[in-house]
């Protein structure tokens, strides 16, 4: 796969998806990695290294506005073209019984830091994909999720939803400059969010890997897509959304997580 970008940003670049975005782009594009986990972004910068590649990693906490900071100097200097919103966090449970310091930290890094990078960083890259008779681009990573009210999800849910949202009115505020912008909404994926997030195992059977999804993700971009949809109940959330009553889709979710479970029990 062909891109034109000559630098990146990935945040949440540690694992999972944002590793492989890191992964999936080409040699010519320089990297800056973030995330909090410093050793796993020097291993990854590592082995991604190359003699035509310069890559720099941030460890940063970007649910601060110190954090956010940092991350936003570092991507300035390298002047990047591509901005990977990737980093999200999420607590399985009642929101009401959640810790009030991780449903706070789900807005800033979800919904705030996306917002805060995104205003600072965007008018540099259009400006100079203008200069230079090129392209910039924006993925927004959501979730199948900002379709639908996710009981035991709801903060987090919530938060995709804003990024979907964001993500394609952002994509109609830049029509006519040379950027484009893709939502991309990935479903059960196999990475380290489910256990951290205190979710269930069974829930994450069948998933869809890093890799995939972020290389199909590459590709929308490219295409001039504004929504991606990737993994088992991509499509169908959507369909749900759009079809069934808004007072029953909460049962309908819940329904439909029972039976993932006795499917994933037998």
């Amino acid at each position: 796969m062909r891109l034109p970008f000559r630098a990146a940003l990935i945040t949440g670049a540690s694992s999972g998806i944002g590793a492989a975005f890191a992964r999936a782009l080409p040699n010519e594009t320089d990297l800056v990695l973030t995330g909090r986990d410093i050793q796993a972004l020097q291993e990854l910068a590592a082995s991604l290294s190359r003699i035509e590649r310069k890559v720099t990693t941030v460890q940063a906490d970007i649910a601060t506005d110190a954090g956010r900071r940092a991350v936003i100097e570092a991507a300035e200097r390298a002047e990047i073209d591509l901005l990977i919103n990737n980093a999200g966090l999420g607590s399985f449970g009642p929101a009401y019984r959640n810790a009030p310091e991780d449903e706070r930290a789900m807005v800033e890094v979800n919904v705030v830091t996306p917002v805060v990078l995104t205003r600072a960083l965007l008018p540099g890259m259009i400006a100079r994909a203008e200069r230079g008779i090129s392209r910039a681009g924006v993925i927004m990573v959501s979730s199948i999720s900002a379709f639908l009210p996710v009981p035991r999800l709801a903060t987090y849910a919530a938060t995709k939803s804003f990024n979907l949202h964001y993500a394609e009115a952002l994509g109609a505020d830049v029509a006519g400059h040379p950027v484009d912008v893709v939502a991309l909404c990935p479903g059960f994926t196999a990475t380290k969010f489910g256990a951290r997030s205190g979710m269930k195992p069974w829930m994450f059977q069948g998933a869809t890997s890093p890799d995939k999804v972020a290389r199909k993700a590459l590709r929308g971009l490219r295409r001039h897509r504004r929504l991606v949809l990737v993994g088992a109940g991509s499509r169908l959330a959507p369909l749900a959304a759009r079809l069934v009553p808004r007072r029953f889709l909460s049962k309908v979710v819940v329904a439909a997580m029972k039976w993932r479970k006795r499917r994933a029990e037998d």
